[in-house]
């Protein structure tokens, strides 16, 4: 007896989970067969479910187990706060996501611009309409059981998902590109549209749209502006280079909003030498405003301590 009670001792001082989960705390393995089933450190009730069980325990959550006797007051509200912290993660999620939809817009600013886009004919009354009530968006819908129509759906939804996958597999788009808040307002835009929807042209893109999308970036890039002109701003220059061996200096410029990417360009056939980078960071300064840089940031090889001279000379 005495020996089966220090095997099982034993037993549970070895059975750990390499877990950081604060409730585990309160929660000990004691049976190899199943790592679900646990002990309660402060009453010694068993249980399966794991350590999100223990949690419920502890913080006394009725529902799926009975609550610790036990526990004190700072210890319930640490498992709950720990307990409910992934529901709360996930609605925020959710909340992020519907807000990054409903900045979609695919109606144009004017009738000019675009009359109906993703609509058709107007539907005309038939005689059924008489018995029909519009639907109320304030009135939430009722969730009905599950039936043959959503497992259809959802099979449709996976055979579109694998017309993306194959392109992004053909051109090497990376995995995590789909987390992408644009990709994802894309795919709201493109659901709202609806059927029959065409891929603008080459032309469009490289000219028309990125025209449009270079003026709505500097359109998001004047508050930046304002703030370089009244609390200053610092230049920040590095040179680099890429897989095929091309040199390649970047120009960036920090405030208090935030770092901007400026410029960038290729010196693969040039020599770095204090007298370019120097005419390189001149020309940026001219471009912000001298009024407006406080300092240059760069490393401390000779050409740019050579370049930093010459900037203090002007």
């Amino acid at each position: 007896m005495v020996a089966s009670g220090a095997k099982e001792v034993a037993s549970s001082q070895t059975l750990k989970r390499n877990s950081d989960d604060m409730g585990w705390e309160f929660a000990m393995l004691f049976d190899p067969d199943d790592l679900q089933r646990v002990r309660c450190k402060l009453c010694g009730k068993e249980m399966s479910g794991g350590v999100n069980r223990m949690k419920q325990h502890i913080a006394q959550l009725k529902g799926q187990v009975t609550p610790c006797l036990v526990a004190n007051a700072d210890q319930q509200a640490r498992c709950k706060a720990s307990f409910e912290a992934p529901q709360k993660k996930k609605k925020l999620k959710e909340k992020e996501a519907d807000e990054v939809r409903a900045e979609v817009t695919i109606e144009g600013e004017n009738d000019e611009d675009l009359n109906a886009v993703g609509k058709g004919d107007p539907k005309n009354a038939g005689p059924m309409d008489q018995y029909v009530v519009p639907i109320d968006p304030n009135v939430p819908l009722k969730k009905f059981q599950r039936n043959i129509n959503d497992s259809i759906d959802k099979e449709r939804s996976y055979r579109v998902g694998q017309y993306l996958t194959r392109w992004m597999y053909k051109k090497n788009v990376p995995f995590n590109a789909i987390n992408d808040d644009d990709f994802k307002q894309f795919c709201e835009a493109l659901g709202r549209y609806g059927p029959d929807w065409r891929q603008p042209s080459q032309y469009l893109i490289r000219e028309k749209m990125l025209l449009q999308e270079v003026e709505k970036t500097r359109d998001l890039l004047k508050p930046h502006d304002v703030e370089r002109a009244n609390t200053g701003c610092s230049i920040m220059t590095d040179a680099w280079t890429d897989k095929k061996r091309r040199s390649i200096m970047n120009l960036c410029v920090h405030c208090k909003l935030g770092t901007v990417f400026l410029e960038s360009k290729e010196a693969s056939a040039d020599a770095h030498t204090s007298l370019y980078i120097f005419n390189y960071v001149d020309e940026c300064i001219k471009k912000i405003g001298a009024d407006n840089v406080v300092q240059v940031v760069t490393d401390n090889a000779s050409n740019n301590m050579g370049a930093k001279v010459m900037l203090l000379q002007i």
